[in-house]
């Protein structure tokens, strides 16, 4: 297989193009040049945004083309309309935000989504998504193959949420948990993701699919179990209620990523009926594994991940966790 791969040099992007490496596939990198791409690819550069930034790729035949963008859908509308006579299938990374909130839990990819266009500059993230799909839709039809992905976790992390939660139980001592141990969550690893996408991509699989984990493939208590366990640290989990975290004016979600106390907006983000996906092959790993990978990973870079700059930074101060727990 041929790929060119838009982006690649972060996260889900590199997922991806070293999955598709791996498996001896030929690999096209279009990327602004910012960061080094695997080694193995070829590397066209291009700024989506700019004039003329698509300019590299105006000769070339590729068996898929695999998209992660999540700015403005008219940078989706470009470059798919550009490639639609010389690539097999378009593969678009979305996100499960495209579905209108609140939506009931055990919602399935036919519930009720956002409006979008594929003609918009950036405006809000499920917007951005919703029109990035019309615009892979409107250009590859059903060769277009939209992967409504959830949390997304695993070694390249650059958002902060699995980096935090290491780095603060290797610290060691008594630590907020938030909500109760058996609180059930959905994510995906990115490899998982990316090995998907590329067997759904290759088998030719087109339309949308939500690609988490099944509900309850891990739990808060373990993860953050398995984060002990990687790190080696001698940590202590003070289980705190919701009642009392939300008194306190700590923010779930970015002050404690991952968690969201139960309820609409739980539903919403840990929800998904993801029995498409699994018929269609979905394989999750354990969570000790995504951990501990994690780990290995964020041990190589001396603890500090990478950072995407329109993303928050994540995680509770030391000190205000201190003063919740009474220490």
């Amino acid at each position: 297989m041929k790929l060119l791969m838009l982006g690649g040099t972060e996260f889900v992007g590199r997922a991806i193009t070293e999955g598709a490496l791996a498996r001896g596939w030929e690999v096209t990198v279009f990327h602004r040049g910012h960061h080094a791409p695997p080694p193995g690819t070829s590397a066209l550069h291009g700024d989506r945004t700019a004039p003329g930034g698509l300019d590299a790729l105006a000769t070339g035949e590729w068996d898929l083309v695999v998209d992660t963008w999540s700015g403005a859908p008219s940078a989706v509308r470009d470059s798919a309309r550009l490639l639609r006579g010389r690539v097999g299938g378009y593969a678009y990374i979305s996100s499960r935000s495209v579905y209108a909130y609140p939506a009931p839990a055990g919602l399935a990819e036919d519930g009720p989504v956002v409006d979008g266009s594929p003609d918009a500059g950036a405006v809000a993230y499920a917007e951005d998504k919703r029109g990035g799909e019309l615009a892979a839709l409107d250009a590859f039809g059903d060769r277009a193959l939209l992967v409504r992905a959830g949390l997304i976790v695993g070694p390249y992390e650059n958002v902060g949420r699995l980096p935090w939660w290491l780095n603060r139980l290797a610290r060691g001592g008594p630590f907020l948990a938030p909500g109760r141990p058996g609180l059930p969550l959905q994510y995906i690893d990115v490899r998982d993701l990316a090995r998907w996408t590329l067997d759904a991509a290759a088998a030719g699989r087109g339309g949308a699919y939500n690609l988490v984990s099944p509900l309850g493939h891990a739990t808060m208590g373990s993860l953050l179990d398995a984060c002990a366990a990687a790190t080696g640290a001698v940590a202590e989990a003070r289980w705190t209620d919701a009642a009392t975290i939300e008194a306190a004016g700590i923010e779930p979600w970015t002050e404690l990523p991952v968690w969201l106390p139960e309820g609409e907006l739980y539903d919403y983000m840990f929800g998904a009926d993801v029995t498409k996906a699994l018929e269609a092959g979905l394989v999750c790993r354990p969570v000790e594994e995504t951990v501990a990978d994690t780990w290995t990973w964020l041990s190589s870079l001396g603890g500090v991940a990478p950072h995407r700059p329109d993303r928050p930074q994540k995680g509770i101060s030391a000190e205000r966790e201190a003063a919740l727990l009474g220490l």
